[in-house]
């Protein structure tokens, strides 16, 4: 089943420019939520500058990788540096579990023994916060399509703007009815939202990392697609894996009928052709075996 790459493609110079911008709005927002939140004694709106602060820091990471991961292919990285992306997404995702984890204790905690909070200083940094979080995601939005590196980023800013109109909401309640309690309610909130989009988003770098089959190609059919090309008796040892993010590889054994053994330029340019246009397969690495000298046993994946 071939996939879509018909993402919004935006200049690297100018997403660069998207992602530094995002940097220094989220850096100088943290700061003024720590200094809020400890003024005004609110743990949900010290809760939502640590989660800012992650945001930065997995926006200084997201923006070496796309740096790196643009430089080309030498003799100590043969693949070239695109894999550093995904590298930067699992980074990114792994800091989102633990933040979620401390943000849960802590919420617990307060809840045990809440606190007063000053509302007025909660609502107006809250609105503050959401502003900026709405703007960060709105310059990640069209980026983070094609980029699991970007999405990882863009969902951190999703999840800081609905944490943001929660510290909102809370401090309005305090506001209004006294409710303390709503704080450490939010903060757990948070929490627990954090943890869901970390842990339900994980699971694709490691997946790439890990050398997994790309999600979206369906391997059997691929093989089922090699086997019917004319000459080919057999496929087996394949491997598929993407290089980066959107390069799916494959490389694989091809045994030919001893009859057609001078054929084999014909048909390895078949098989990649066909690769290419039904599977978006780019790279492909193809050992070819005689009928009569092919492995016995051979498995259809992997190395037995």
């Amino acid at each position: 089943m071939p996939h879509d790459h018909g993402h919004a493609h935006i200049d690297p110079e100018s997403g660069d420019r998207r992602v530094a911008v995002a940097i220094w709005a989220n850096g100088l927002l943290t700061i003024a939520q720590i200094v809020g939140g400890i003024l005004s004694g609110s743990l949900a709106l010290i809760a939502d500058a640590i989660h800012n602060f992650s945001d930065m820091a997995s926006l200084v990471i997201a923006f070496g990788a796309r740096k790196i991961a643009r430089r080309p292919a030498d003799a100590k990285m043969t693949f070239g540096y695109g894999r550093v992306e995904i590298v930067a997404a699992l980074i990114n995702y792994t800091s989102l579990i633990l933040i979620g984890v401390y943000l849960l204790y802590e919420g617990v905690m307060r809840w045990i023994e809440p606190s007063e909070v000053a509302g007025w200083t909660v609502v107006i940094l809250g609105g503050v916060a959401l502003a900026v979080d709405t703007l960060t995601a709105l310059l990640t939005y069209s980026m983070q399509k094609g980029s699991v590196n970007i999405r990882a980023l863009f969902l951190h800013n999703l999840s800081d703007a609905l944490a943001s109109v929660a510290v909102i909401l809370g401090g309005t309640l305090i506001l209004l009815y006294d409710i303390y309690w709503v704080d450490p309610a939010i903060t757990i909130g948070i929490a627990a939202y954090i943890l869901y989009l970390a842990l339900t988003e994980i699971g694709g770098p490691i997946r790439t990392l890990m050398l997994g089959s790309p999600p979206d190609v369906d391997t059997d059919a691929v093989i089922a697609a090699v086997s019917e090309i004319d000459g080919v008796e057999e496929v087996h040892h394949a491997h598929f894996w993407q290089m980066e993010e959107h390069a799916v590889a494959l490389d694989t054994h091809v045994v030919v009928s001893r009859d057609r053994w001078g054929e084999i330029e014909d048909i390895k340019a078949a098989i990649k052709s066909r690769l290419k246009d039904e599977f978006d397969v780019e790279h492909s690495t193809l050992e070819f075996e005689p009928a009569d000298r092919k492995h016995e046993d051979a498995d259809l994946y992997g190395h037995g």
